[in-house]
């Protein structure tokens, strides 16, 4: 019987009995060198696989962005007759403008340019054209051609390139599968089944009881005012204010602009192409935070007399919320719509812009007509006048009562509905019971507004405390307040309040 020994051939051992070696060398030391060499080889070679096939993986979406500035070539030829070359190719960059998280190529493996910044394809392929550009010259006789060939010529070259890696890479893959070694070593038709019993699904005990529910004749009667008043109010992006929620009352650093956002606003109106490189460049700077530090940037630098900074704060602000509004693809559809000469998204945009900042303009004037008519006070309240809720004698507490939701009665209903209508911040500080959380928030409203909410708030028993509270800024408040204190000098203070928990006047105290 004839034995076949080839199928050991493919064994690489480095400890062989049979070698024979030097008498003057170390046998032992002559093995583990070997193995040394063996294993060094071995890590050389995978470590240039994994390279040779991360660098294909780059090249090839490369290629896709290469041929999809190709398509946007052909597709925009007919617009290439008298037009500037850097406005034709802008305006195809545009169309070829990815996602943050699709522009940025893949990391790569362990140990593979370890010490290199990997470039995002829109960085490549604008580091192409200014190559192109380069190589062409300045506004040439026929520059759609030679833009075209010289692109192909780049393209040309990384495919050729993407040959000669995966040759390599063959040659490689070849003498790594010649040897067997322990990693070839796996385990197969290893199968193992456990049948499990289906778990059955749990039965929750139904409860028996009654359910009152209110029968309406028009059950979206509510939502459709609702609806109805922001359709009528012609609001657009720029005109959704937020209110500050409990959370955000004393908490201004929230709204503090980063200094990549002030970065941002430094660029021109209208530079367009210098905005879309910032933000392939800079994906973090499409977070909802950076819209709200511009819009507050622009409200301080308007007040310091900034008009043309603060316009520009209010453009990139709302240029981010335009891009992050629109979608998955938002970026690069606001760029295309925008750049478009005659297209209506220039002036809904820009009309939002220009309301946008004109009310900024119109409250910063308003603020500071107020300070300069009260210049005691602007160090103090910012020379603003505030209306206050605070309780004429110590001891006493206004107690603050929310209209329950679900009530049957009219009169709670009614003031469910009132509650309803307030801001949406007031309905917060109301609902955590703090009167200092109240009182900040209608300081930081008109003191006509102010005074209409407290009112209401007094009219549907929202408030109510135990003493009486006096409005002392009225002249017929600060006589009652004087005889009050006067009285209680001398003892013999009148009882003001029917019983506790009664609901009498509310005290709006004006600092």
């Amino acid at each position: 019987m004839v034995v076949n020994y080839s199928k050991w051939d493919a064994l690489e051992l480095s400890d062989d009995s049979d070698i024979e070696v030097h008498p003057n060398v170390d046998k032992r030391s002559f093995i583990r060198a070997k193995q040394n060499q063996i294993h060094h080889e071995r890590d050389k070679r995978r470590h240039e696989i994994k390279t040779l096939k991360y660098e294909r993986t780059i090249n090839d979406g490369l290629l896709g962005r290469i041929d999809a500035l190709l398509a946007a070539f052909r597709e925009h030829a007919a617009q290439a007759v008298g037009v500037d070359s850097d406005e034709f190719i802008m305006n195809a960059m545009v169309d070829t403008a990815l996602l943050p998280d699709e522009d940025k190529p893949p990391e790569p493996p362990e140990g593979v340019h370890y010490k290199e910044k990997q470039p995002k394809y829109s960085e490549m392929i604008a580091g192409l054209v200014d190559q192109v550009k380069k190589d062409i010259g300045d506004q040439p006789e026929n520059w759609y051609a030679k833009y075209k060939a010289g692109i192909e010529q780049h393209k040309a070259k990384v495919q050729n390139l993407q040959r000669d890696l995966l040759s390599r890479l063959a040659e490689l893959e070849k003498e790594e599968s010649r040897k067997i070694t322990s990693d070839s070593i796996h385990t197969g038709f290893n199968q193992s089944s456990v049948t499990k019993e289906k778990e059955k699904p749990k039965t929750t005990p139904k409860t028996k009881g009654k359910v009152e529910t209110v029968e309406v004749l028009n059950p979206g009667a509510a939502n459709k005012d609702q609806l109805e008043h922001l359709a009528g109010s012609g609001q657009t992006l720029g005109s959704q204010v937020d209110e500050p929620t409990d959370k955000a009352i004393g908490d201004d650093d929230e709204f503090e602009p980063t200094e990549l956002g002030k970065s941002f606003a430094k660029i021109e109106l209208g530079k367009y192409h210098e905005c879309l490189r910032f933000i392939s460049e800079n994906p973090e700077i499409l977070a909802e935070k950076e819209t709200d530090g511009l819009l507050m940037e622009a409200f301080d630098a308007q007040l310091a007399g900034k008009a043309t900074y603060a316009k520009q704060c209010v453009h990139q602000g709302l240029l981010i919320q335009y891009c992050r509004s629109l979608g998955k693809d938002g970026v690069g559809l606001f760029f295309k719509r925008i750049t478009t000469p005659g297209h209506n998204a220039q002036k809904i945009f820009l009309d939002d812009v220009n309301s946008t900042y004109a009310r900024i303009r119109f409250r910063t004037a308003e603020l500071a007509k107020e300070r300069a008519a009260n210049p005691k006070g602007a160090n103090d309240q910012g020379g603003v006048e505030q209306i206050q809720l605070h309780a004429v004698e110590p001891g006493t507490e206004i107690q603050i009562n929310i209209p329950k939701a679900n009530s049957t009665e009219d009169v709670e209903q009614q003031a469910r509905v009132i509650f309803e209508r307030f801001p949406p911040a007031l309905q917060s500080a109301m609902e955590s019971g703090s009167l200092d959380k109240i009182n900040d928030v209608i300081g930081k409203m008109n003191v006509s507004e102010a005074e209409e909410i407290v009112n209401q708030m007094g009219e549907s028993g929202m408030l109510s405390m135990e003493q009486g509270v006096i409005d002392s800024t009225t002249e017929e408040g600060q006589r009652q307040l004087e005889r009050l204190e006067k009285e209680a000098k001398q003892g013999n203070r009148p009882d003001m309040s029917d019983g506790p928990g009664s609901n009498v006047p509310l005290d709006a105290l004006e600092t």
